[in-house]
C-alpha cells in the first residue's frame, strides 16, 4: 500500500496576487517559491538531495508563449540534470502532480522529490483570459455556445437552488467567510474582509452600506453570470507553489514533524456539463473521495480541516456535500450557519479558498498543500485550527473533468 510511505518535509509558496508580481516571469515566481519550500526544512536541505521535479502548468503557452517549462524550470531552480516533468489537469494540475511524485516516491525509484505549481496569468487582457481558461473545457460542445465558466457554475447554482431550494444568500456567506479567513494569510492575494472592501467603496463613492450583506446586494457587486456575481467568483492570479516530498524512512533526517500522505484520490468526469444527469453533484470527485477515505481508513467525521475548490461559491457547497461533510441540499445552509467556519464543525477553506486567496489555476493545488502543512504542524497561527491531525484537499478540473482527493495526517 501507499499510504504513509511519503511524507511531506518543506513546503513554500509566493504570495498570490495580480499586481504585485506583475514585473516576474514563470520561472522567477517559481524560483521564488522553491527556495521557500528549502528554508521551510527543519533540520535543513541541500537542493541536490532532490531527484526529480515534477510540475502543474496549464496553459503557458498562452500566458507567456513558453512551453518545455518542466525543463526551464529545473534550470533555472538549480536542478539540473534532474529528470522534469510537467503535468496538466486544468486546475488540478498540481494535485495530479503531487500524486505522481508521492507515486514516484512510494515506487523507491525516488527518495526525495519536488512536486509544484505555477501560472502566470496577468499576461492577458480579460477576453483573451476568457477564451485561455476555456480551453479546458469542451471546444466541440460548450465553448461555441458562448458559455464561460462562471456560465456553467451559475448553471450548478441554479441547479442546486431548484433542487433544494438553498439561495444566494446563503452562497454570499461562503464569500464573506473565506474572506475573513485570506485577512488572515499574509500569502493571500485579498487581505481584507468583505465589509473593509464594502466601507471603502462606500468613503470613494459616497455611498452607504448597512453591512455585508447590503453591499454584497447592491450594484457595487456586479452579476458576472446570473445568480453568481463578481464577489462569488475567484480572481486573476500570478503565484507558484512548491512541496518536498521524500520517503518516510528518508524523511526523518529532515525533521521531526512530517506530514504524511494518506490517502490518494483521482478520478476523471465527463467534460461537459451537458453531459450529466445531475448538475448538483460532481460525480468524479464523490469517486475521488471514496478512494481516498479507503486508502486512508477513514470517514468524513475523522477529518479536522478542509481545502477544497471555490472557484466559484456554488463549488464549495457543492465540494462539501460531494465529501461527505453534510449531507446533500445541507451545504448553503451549513455555510449560512457557520459550521465551516475556523471556529465550526469543519474548517473549510482556511487560508481564504480559490476565492479570496487567489487561483493562479495550476498552483493552487500544492498551495493547498502548504496550508493542510501549516495547519497540521500548527503553525498556521491566527488561522489555526485546534487540534488538526488529520486534513484533506479537494480540487476539480474544469467542471469535474478530473477531480483529485488527498488525505494527509500528522
Amino acid at each position: 500500500m501507499i499510504a504513509d510511505k511519503v511524507a511531506i518535509i518543506g513546503a513554500g509558496m509566493t504570495r498570490f496576487h495580480y499586481s504585485l508580481h506583475l514585473g516576474k516571469s514563470t520561472r522567477e515566481l517559481f524560483v521564488e517559491a522553491f527556495l521557500e519550500c528549502l528554508e521551510s526544512v527543519d533540520k535543513g536541505i541541500n537542493h541536490k538531495d532532490i531527484e526529480a521535479l515534477f510540475i502543474g502548468n496549464t496553459v503557458n503557452e498562452y500566458f507567456e508563449h513558453q512551453s518545455h517549462l518542466s525543463s526551464l524550470l529545473a534550470d533555472w531552480s538549480g536542478l539540473l540534470p534532474i529528470p522534469s516533468t510537467r503535468i496538466e489537469t486544468a486546475c488540478a494540475s498540481s494535485s495530479t502532480a503531487l500524486e505522481i511524485g508521492t507515486l514516484a516516491v512510494a515506487s523507491g525509484m525516488y527518495d526525495i522529490v519536488l512536486v509544484g505549481g505555477v501560472e502566470k496569468m496577468s499576461t492577458l487582457q480579460t477576453d483573451e483570459m476568457t477564451w485561455a481558461l476555456m480551453s479546458g473545457m469542451d471546444q466541440a460542445y460548450e465553448c461555441p455556445l458562448g458559455v464561460s465558466n462562471p456560465g456553467l457554475y451559475a448553471m450548478m447554482a441554479m441547479a442546486h437552488f431548484e433542487k433544494y431550494g438553498s439561495t444566494w444568500e446563503q452562497l454570499a456567506t461562503i464569500s464573506i467567510k473565506n474572506h475573513h479567513n485570506a485577512s488572515l494569510n499574509p500569502k493571500a492575494q485579498y487581505q481584507s474582509e468583505i465589509i473593509d472592501t464594502a466601507n471603502k467603496i462606500a468613503q470613494k463613492k459616497g455611498l452607504s452600506f448597512k453591512d455585508e450583506m447590503d453591499f454584497l446586494q447592491s450594484p457595487s457587486n456586479p452579476y458576472v453570470a446570473y445568480p453568481l456575481r463578481l464577489f462569488d467568483c475567484s480572481p486573476i492570479s500570478d503565484g507558484a507553489s512548491t512541496v518536498i516530498l521524500a520517503s518516510t524512512e528518508k524523511a526523518k533526517n529532515f525533521t521531526d514533524t512530517p506530514i504524511y500522505i494518506s490517502g490518494l484520490g483521482h478520478k476523471s468526469g465527463t467534460m461537459s456539463l451537458h453531459d450529466r444527469n445531475d448538475f448538483t453533484t460532481i460525480p468524479s470527485a464523490v469517486e475521488a473521495g471514496k478512494k481516498a477515505y479507503k486508502m486512508a481508513k477513514i470517514e468524513p467525521k475523522d477529518i479536522d480541516v478542509a481545502m477544497v475548490h471555490d472557484c466559484f461559491t456554488p463549488a464549495e457547497m457543492i465540494a462539501i456535500e460531494d465529501l461527505g461533510f453534510f449531507t446533500k441540499g445541507e451545504g448553503a445552509r451549513a455555510s449560512e450557519e457557520g459550521r465551516t467556519s475556523l471556529t465550526g464543525e469543519i474548517p473549510i477553506n482556511t487560508d481564504g479558498g480559490l476565492k479570496a486567496k487567489g487561483h493562479p489555476i495550476a498552483a493552487t493545488g500544492t498551495a493547498m498543500v502548504h496550508e493542510v502543512w501549516k495547519q497540521l504542524r500548527g503553525e498556521a497561527e491566527k488561522r489555526q485550527v485546534p487540534n488538526a491531525n488529520i486534513g484533506l484537499l479537494h480540487n476539480i478540473g474544469a467542471t469535474g473533468g478530473t477531480a483529485v482527493v488527498q488525505i494527509f495526517k500528522r
